[in-house]
């Protein structure tokens, strides 16, 4: 008898843990259900397409994109950063790059696709781009051969555009001779402006792979250019997880690059034309023979006019690709600048600078940024070299220097990216 009860009490534990077991299989499948159907709900609400607000972009290069060249993760070292200034010319990056230049943890390379584009002068720009883009990621890598197929097989350290200005160069180690009064020849991280006539007679010429070398041991490089006109040629870099490519666009009022492009147009008459030339593209007989007859009877103006409204329409794409159709690791890695706000607030923007390009804060590098933006005029006898400049004037010089009429050509070309930018124009 009790062990018939002690029977049935096992059988119905038996049956108990067995219902309990069903019990819970059923909840645990029905939860991962829901949970699996929000997920989907939710994927379905992210992969809903954005409003496009250009139309005529073309979106295709960054899409599907997301899970590629993202930042990296908690627990990776950081890999090298690796900057690109993208700028055009009389915008004020000459300056943006000098503070870069200063920085004693930044190796620093001005314009070094000038030397590709006196190569292969008269090619127009946009044709360029993919050249330009290939020799970024070489000399990103510290590797400088690929200049000597623009610049000849006897390429030195003292062959290279703007090398009278740059601070690895003219200081230590490359360049050991005894600086004395001199501002070329001391330490690299002495913060101050380099005298090109003080390198020039103080520096030897270095072989290439003695740069190469010291490119090397910096943990940050940096390549200012104004010769990249789409900021989607960069995407294979951008992309790069090891490259770690950020980039930091200048723009200026268009005014006032058009004021400081007629004061320096001899110098810029070359290149306005590579960049003019890119309208040609694709563009039938008559067309081009219309253009070339509005060069011939425009001159100098017109080239200097239309090259900044082919800049101006690239502005215009690169905002609107960043703006609203670009992925998140892009704008992880993409930093809009103002040059007026750059020289009204320096200190906040610089520090903003650091910040994006992780590297230390420098006191000195902040006096410095300060004085630079408090000399006495707002130009220089010699444009292209960099100097102490009183920044109000340089901001609003183009409203006593041009026409009505060059102002309404600028803004005619240039409004909707002056809109983008907060830039009020004259007839609002």
């Amino acid at each position: 008898m009790v062990k018939r009860r002690a029977r049935s009490l096992w059988l119905l534990l038996l049956v108990y843990a067995a219902l309990m077991l069903l019990f819970f299989s059923f909840m645990l499948h029905e939860g991962w259900r829901r949970g699996r159907k929000g997920e989907q709900d939710n994927e379905g609400w992210e992969r809903a397409p954005p409003r496009r607000l250009c139309p005529n972009l073309d979106q295709s290069m960054w899409k599907d994109e997301e899970e590629e060249g993202t930042e990296p993760g908690a627990g990776s070292p950081l890999p090298r950063t690796h900057v690109y200034l993208h700028a055009t010319w009389r915008s004020g990056s000459s300056f943006l790059g000098e503070l870069f230049n200063q920085h004693p943890g930044v190796f620093y390379l001005y314009e070094p696709a000038w030397h590709m584009w006196q190569s292969l002068y008269p090619g127009d720009a946009e044709s360029l781009q993919g050249a330009l883009r290939d020799l970024l990621g070489s000399l990103f890598r510290c590797d400088f051969s690929a200049l000597r197929l623009y610049a000849g097989d006897n390429l030195t350290s003292a062959s290279l555009f703007g090398w009278k200005s740059n601070k690895v160069i003219c200081s230590a180690p490359l360049c050991v001779a005894d600086a004395g009064e001199s501002t070329a020849g001391g330490r690299r991280d002495k913060v101050g402006l380099v005298e090109p006539k003080d390198c020039e007679q103080r520096c030897p010429a270095r072989p290439l792979r003695d740069l190469e070398a010291e490119c090397r041991r910096y943990p940050v490089v940096v390549i200012k250019d104004v010769r990249l006109l789409d900021l989607s040629s960069l995407r294979p870099l951008l992309r790069d997880p090891g490259l770690n490519l950020r980039v930091v666009q200048l723009f200026r009022d268009p005014r006032a690059v058009h004021n400081s492009r007629l004061r320096s147009k001899r110098s810029l008459l070359r290149e306005s034309l590579q960049v003019l030339r890119s309208r040609l593209r694709g563009a039938d007989p008559a067309g081009k023979a219309l253009q070339q007859q509005q060069l011939h009877r425009g001159g100098a103006d017109y080239l200097l006019s239309g090259s900044l409204e082919v800049i101006c329409q690239a502005w215009l794409r690169d905002l609107l690709l960043v703006r609203t159709h670009s992925p998140p690791w892009l704008r992880q890695r993409y930093l809009k600048l103002r040059y007026e706000d750059l020289v009204l607030s320096p200190h906040k923007e610089l520090r903003r600078l650091l910040r994006f390009t992780r590297l230390p804060p420098v006191p000195e590098l902040e006096d410095f940024v300060l004085n630079m933006t408090r000399g006495a005029s707002y130009s220089a006898d010699k444009p292209f070299l960099v100097s102490a400049r009183n920044a109000r004037e340089a901001v609003t010089a183009w409203r006593e220097r041009l026409s009505r009429e060059q102002v309404r050509r600028v803004e005619e070309a240039c409004g909707d990216v002056m809109q983008v930018l907060s830039y009020q124009l004259q007839g609002a």
